[in-house]
C-alpha cells in the first residue's frame, strides 16, 4: 500500500502550482494566448499542459507549504512574473495599434470603428488591419514559439524562490512601456508626412481657387492618399516589425533575468 506524508504531498502539490501560476500569467496578458476570444477553458488546458513538460526540469524549490502565508507570497510572485513576461509582448501590439489609430485620425477615417475583443474598445479599421498584420508575422516567424522558450529557461534564470523580486524588473518594464509612443509614432511617419504635404496642396489650390469646395473635395483626396502610402508601406513594414519583436523577446527575457551587481 502506497502512503504518502503531508509534506511529500505539499512537494508534490508545489512542484506543479506554482510553475503553473507564472506560465498562466504569461497566457493571460501574452498576445495570441491572451486573446479573449479564446475560452478560458483552452488556456488552462494548455498551461496545464506546458507545465507537465517544463515542471520536471524546474530547480530545487523552496521548502513551503504552498498553503501557508509564505506558499501564498511565492505564488502571487510567480504570477507577477508571468504577467510581466506577457506584457513586455504586449507592447509591440499596443504601438502597432497606436500607430493605426494615429493614421486613420491623420486619413479622416476615424469614423469608421470595430469593437476589439481584446480591449474591449472601439478601435479603428486602420488599426483592426495593422494589428492582424502584425499577428500574422508574429506566427510566420515562431515569435510565440521563441516566448515559450524563453518562458521555459527563465525557471533556470529566475528560479522559483521565496525571496523577493527585484524593482529593477518592473522598471525595466515601464521603461519599454514607452515603446508604444516611440515605434508607434515612427510606424505612422509615412502617413503623417504624406498627408501632411496633401493638406498643404490643399490649402495651396483652395487659397488659388476660393469657389473650389474643400470639403467635398479634401476627404476623398486625404483618404486616397492614405491609401496609396498605406499600401505602398506595406512591403517595407515587416523589418521594423520583426525588429520590434526581437526587443520585445529581449525584454521578456531581462524580466526573468535577476540584474547583476557592479563589478568592482
Amino acid at each position: 500500500m502506497i502512503t504518502l506524508s503531508s509534506a511529500e504531498l505539499n512537494t508534490w502539490i508545489a512542484a506543479f502550482l506554482w510553475p503553473l501560476t507564472r506560465i498562466l500569467g504569461l497566457i493571460a496578458t501574452a498576445p495570441l494566448f491572451g486573446n479573449l476570444s479564446i475560452p478560458v477553458r483552452i488556456k488552462v488546458g494548455l498551461g496545464i499542459m506546458l507545465t507537465l513538460v517544463i515542471a520536471p526540469t524546474v530547480p530545487a524549490l523552496p521548502a513551503a507549504d504552498p498553503m501557508s502565508l509564505a506558499g501564498l507570497l511565492i505564488t502571487i510572485q510567480q504570477l507577477l512574473i508571468g504577467l510581466s513576461m506577457g506584457f513586455a509582448m504586449r507592447v509591440v501590439f499596443a504601438a502597432v495599434e497606436m500607430a493605426g489609430e494615429v493614421a486613420g485620425l491623420s486619413m479622416g477615417f476615424g469614423f469608421a470603428t470595430f469593437f476589439d475583443p481584446q480591449t474591449r474598445a472601439r478601435t479603428s479599421a486602420i488599426a483592426q488591419f495593422l494589428s492582424l498584420l502584425a499577428l500574422m508575422l508574429f506566427l510566420a516567424l515562431n515569435i510565440h514559439l521563441s516566448m515559450l522558450a524563453t518562458l521555459a529557461e527563465s525557471f533556470v534564470s529566475m528560479p522559483i524562490s521565496a525571496g523577493a523580486i527585484e524593482g529593477q524588473a518592473f522598471r525595466q518594464i515601464a521603461n519599454w512601456g514607452g515603446t508604444i509612443f516611440t515605434a508607434g509614432a515612427q510606424l505612422a511617419l509615412p502617413v503623417i508626412a504624406a498627408l501632411l504635404l496633401t493638406n498643404i496642396a490643399l490649402g495651396i489650390l483652395t487659397r488659388a481657387a476660393p469657389q473650389l469646395n474643400l470639403f467635398g473635395i479634401g476627404f476623398p483626396i486625404t483618404l486616397g492618399a492614405g491609401f496609396i502610402v498605406i499600401a505602398l508601406m506595406l512591403p517595407y513594414i515587416t523589418p521594423p516589425l520583426e525588429r520590434m519583436f526581437q526587443q520585445g523577446l529581449e525584454t521578456v527575457g531581462r524580466v526573468s533575468t535577476p540584474a547583476q551587481p557592479p563589478r568592482k
